[in-house]
């Protein structure tokens, strides 16, 4: 199993907060199951993902943008808001 430092393991902890928030945002009324059915999502992937728990592929995350209809850019932008200005992967 590869290292994960903290400030990546924070990555995916406020990404998938994210994912989680504007899926449900979007689709209420809809299951994690049910949207993934819908949208042809494996559906272990997306909880992982919303738990923080892997690195998702970037084909991954434009398929969730297209399925939550936000432009990727506009959930990295979310992410990037949630984690602060004052935030680096790299320590500086």
């Amino acid at each position: 199993m590869q290292y994960k430092s903290h400030k990546t393991l924070q990555i995916n902890k406020e990404f998938g907060q994210v994912i989680a928030a504007l899926r449900v945002k979007k689709n209420p009324e809809k299951s994690r199951l049910q949207f993934c059915y819908e949208y042809d999502l494996d559906a272990g992937n997306l909880s992982r993902i919303e738990n923080g728990l892997i690195d998702p592929k970037l084909s991954m995350l434009w398929r969730l943008s297209e399925a939550i209809n936000i432009p990727l850019s506009e959930i990295f932008r979310v992410l990037e808001e949630r984690l602060g200005k004052d935030f680096f992967v790299i320590d500086r």
